[in-house]
């Protein structure tokens, strides 16, 4: 009897230390699922107007993916700065401060449009450039046709990116993948009407498809709006009618975060953007292969950047609430759940390679280039897993510096250096370039996984003491509770 009373005992722990990872899995997936699908729904425009432009020939699809990958690094630095709400407004969710949430929305707002000129200037410059970079010159006329038009959505991305960094900092995630999917209708029927000259529309090219992306913008960010008003006039607020003004302590704390990842951002994007620049200089072929592998593996990424999210926000509720061992549990469970979902992707790339890259074009040349890069997609596919949910666990946390400088060694130092010695002095062509992007990806993923475990770790042990882990780098709350 008294040697099978312990065991009774451990069987108990066991079944409800069980039953609470299963709740803490449902309630992270419950939050995750339909981020996941806001970020397929968000890069399904991008795989949309790349396959819908692909009828135009190689020299179309290699426009929209280097004039996409020079529009990015500006406007998505600008989403970036507002990547600090996520931490700011899920901890003050997880305190049950409304009225804090709401302030952290309208400081966002500000810096959404105070960025959206500046990024625009450097989005209309970046034409200049191609000239001085070799860019196969087919490809850059189009390319500049492209990204002009495209360019006049800015406005309209960031600011549905402040409205929904604090609809999901709340708990409302739904709509944000709802106003998604129905923006991919309005762009795919604009691609369709306008690139070939449809219900009386002038056949605009590739022109077209940059024009149906901005209304689509639109369209999601008064979507958003009209939820967010909605939710608060629920709870008995009038959004409009309680506006703040700036506050610049408030905007400075939320640039001290979102800085970082922004940069972090700046960096990451920036490196594939650098190496879409670098392949702009090979044949139209290997340009389009690029593009294809490139917006295949943006695809699978999307999944592990919507659990980001989400373990932002969960590891962010559970800082708020003081509980610190909740927070270490959902960042670990989303580094699982993303990286065993880039793993299922890696083995579906490297099995139908060929299949995949035809959806985009039939083209003999772009398959038999685009093929094998896939391969080297499938080879970085666990590794981008892990560093995107442990980027957003830190975020959670507060902790958005290391990721950043992390992502400049990685790919500014070592890949991108890399990648061109062997794409030209190796003489790999975009070979090469992949190679050093992937074993770029590996260095950051293993370093940004043990920043997390040392970081989780002590945010762990201080709620354990009675101390306050709600923390913002460079600055600390450690009173006693």
């Amino acid at each position: 009897m008294s040697t099978n009373a312990p065991l009774a005992g451990q069987n108990r722990n066991l079944t409800r230390s069980d039953w609470q990872m299963t709740a803490e899995i449902r309630a992270l997936l419950t939050l995750a699922i339909p981020v996941v699908l806001s970020e397929l729904a968000w890069m399904l425009m991008s795989v949309v107007d790349t396959i819908m432009v692909g009828r135009l020939g190689p020299e179309a699809i290699g426009a929209v993916g280097l004039s996409s990958s020079l529009y990015y690094v500006p406007a998505l630095f600008g989403v970036g700065l507002l990547l600090g709400l996520d931490t700011l407004v899920s901890q003050a969710y997880g305190r049950g401060d409304s009225q804090e949430c709401r302030l952290w929305l309208t400081q966002g707002l500000y810096i959404a449009l105070a960025v959206s000129l500046p990024a625009m200037a450097v989005v209309s410059w970046a034409p200049s450039l191609l000239p001085r970079w070799r860019t196969n010159p087919v490809v850059a006329v189009h390319a500049v046709e492209y990204l002009r038009l495209l360019n006049w959505g800015t406005p309209f991305l960031l600011v549905y990116a402040a409205f929904r960094r604090y609809l999901q900092g709340v708990g409302v995630v739904r709509p944000v993948t709802y106003a998604l999917v129905s923006a991919n209708l309005v762009n795919l029927a604009g691609n369709w009407a306008l690139i070939y000259g449809k219900l009386g529309f002038p056949a605009m090219g590739v022109r077209g498809s940059a024009l149906s992306t901005v209304l689509a913008r639109a369209y999601m960010a008064a979507f958003l709006i009209t939820v967010a008003v909605w939710h608060e006039r629920k709870r008995g607020f009038s959004f409009f009618a309680h506006w703040h003004r700036p506050d610049w302590p408030r905007i400075q704390r939320t640039l001290g975060l979102g800085g970082p990842a922004a940069t972090q951002m700046l960096f990451e994007i920036g490196a594939f953007s650098a190496a879409t620049v670098i392949a702009a200089r090979l044949s139209p072929e290997a340009i389009a292969a690029h593009q294809i592998a490139l917006n295949c593996a943006s695809v699978t990424y999307m999944v592990p950047l919507g659990m980001s999210a989400a373990a932002a926000v969960a590891v962010g509720h559970a800082i708020g609430a003081g509980d610190g061992a909740r927070a270490r549990r959902a960042g670990w469970l989303a580094v699982g759940l993303a990286s065993g979902f880039m793993a299922i992707m890696a083995v579906l790339l490297i099995a139908f390679p060929h299949s995949i890259v035809r959806i985009y074009s039939l083209d003999p040349r772009v398959v038999a280039i685009g093929a094998p890069l896939l391969g080297l997609a499938a080879a970085f596919q666990i590794f981008d897993g892990i560093q995107t949910a442990a980027t957003g666990a830190l975020r959670g946390l507060g902790h958005t510096k290391a990721p950043m400088v992390l992502n400049m060694l990685g790919y500014w130092l070592f890949g991108l250096p890399l990648g061109y010695y062997l794409c030209f002095h190796a003489k790999l062509g975009v070979f090469g370039v992949w190679i050093g992007l992937t074993l770029s990806l590996v260095s950051i993923a293993s370093l940004i996984l043990l920043e997390w475990k040392k970081e989780s770790a002590q945010a762990e042990a201080l709620s354990k003491i009675g101390i306050d882990c709600v923390r913002v780098e460079g600055s600390a709350r450690t009173s006693a509770s």
